[in-house]
């Protein structure tokens, strides 16, 4: 663990690239973020699939312990995208025939059809946890899909009602959350993008919806929320929709991306009962952030958050980024925290 890492701790969002080895990088470009299987997306037969995983997550732990990062996760490594390996794992939902919506971008995707109760049938990324902690001596977070954003990313055919269908994703996350503590995660973190999508349903039952979620789950907890990857979204607004309601949230951080969108930091002050997860490197340039950049930008954001309440990350993306820019970023970010901390100890 390194030294510095109770002040300005620096860590990944979720996602790392996945190596041209284990997935055909054109397929996931060219297709919108999956919300059923895109098993066309692995380069590796399904007898070997596993093995290939756990051997690409070995990298991924150990480019982020060589870029000094302090918090870190098993890069997502298996997944398809960051929520459809825990949509699909679940009784009630069907994933055979698929309905059609229209997605953040306003195109028709094709999303899991929820046909009966939700219910958590087995672990689903428990051994992803077990594999990330018996892999590291760092401290070790994994994300789950919210509640809120699983219930966007679904076609209800069963509840009949937005909220109650949330609150039954939550009843499942929570069960998953809970796992992953005992299964060794120092952090769990809720990716909630669809917050900031559909803000009206957010305010009515969002943060009910997440309160529920990481009930009875120790912390620390954090809720992240995002614009859409910078690969896929090159516009984005300098504002969120919602966000200083999460200030009712019981998760201890909350993650945003500030840096592609050039993000007014004068709204961190909504969230000033919570530790803020700032996105400080710019997935949509292709450019290495130096070093002093990070620490401006970190700079900026101890104008508004107090240095004990603030973590230093990407803005999310990471997935779908060349592997050598992605190292390169989090090695910046390392380096821009460990500027900013000599100058807070004088």
């Amino acid at each position: 663990m390194p030294a510095n890492e109770s002040l300005l701790p620096t860590t990944v969002v979720g996602s790392y690239p996945q190596p041209d080895w284990l997935v055909d990088r054109a397929v996931l470009a060219k297709n919108l973020v999956p919300r059923v299987r895109m098993k066309q997306i692995w380069r590796v037969a399904e007898d070997a699939l596993e093995q290939a995983q756990d051997d690409a997550t070995l990298v991924a732990i150990r480019d982020m312990e060589r870029a000094g990062i302090d918090i870190i996760t098993d890069g997502e490594i298996r997944r398809e995208s960051y929520s459809n390996r825990f949509a699909l794992a679940l009784d009630g939902v069907d994933v055979d025939t698929p309905a059609e919506v229209v997605g953040r971008t306003g195109k028709v995707t094709l999303v899991p059809r929820v046909v009966g109760k939700l219910r958590r049938r087995e672990p689903v990324e428990v051994r992803d946890m077990r594999f990330l902690r018996a892999n590291t001596d760092r401290k070790a977070k994994i994300t789950l899909p919210g509640p809120f954003t699983l219930s966007m990313q679904a076609h209800d055919e069963h509840y009949g009602d937005e909220e109650a269908l949330a609150m039954a994703y939550a009843e499942v996350v929570a069960e998953e959350a809970r796992a992953l503590k005992e299964a060794g995660a120092d952090v769990i973190q809720l990716d909630e993008p669809w917050l900031q999508a559909r803000p009206e349903q957010a305010k009515r039952y969002g943060v009910k919806a997440i309160n529920r979620a990481l009930q009875g789950v120790p912390g620390p907890t954090v809720v992240h929320l995002c614009f859409g990857y910078a690969a896929i979204v090159t516009e984005k607004p300098s504002g969120y929709s919602f966000l200083p309601q999460l200030s009712d949230s019981v998760a201890d951080q909350i993650s945003i991306e500030a840096a592609q969108p050039k993000l007014d930091l004068g709204i961190l002050s909504d969230l000033s009962n919570k530790t803020v997860m700032l996105g400080v490197l710019d997935l949509g340039s292709p450019e290495v952030e130096t070093a002093e950049t990070v620490a401006a930008r970190l700079r900026a954001g101890l104008k508004h958050v107090a240095p004990e309440r603030l973590v230093a990350a990407p803005d999310c993306g990471m997935k779908y980024m060349p592997r050598e820019r992605a190292f390169g970023k989090l090695k910046a970010l390392a380096e821009g925290a460990a500027i900013v901390r000599r100058e807070l100890a004088g």
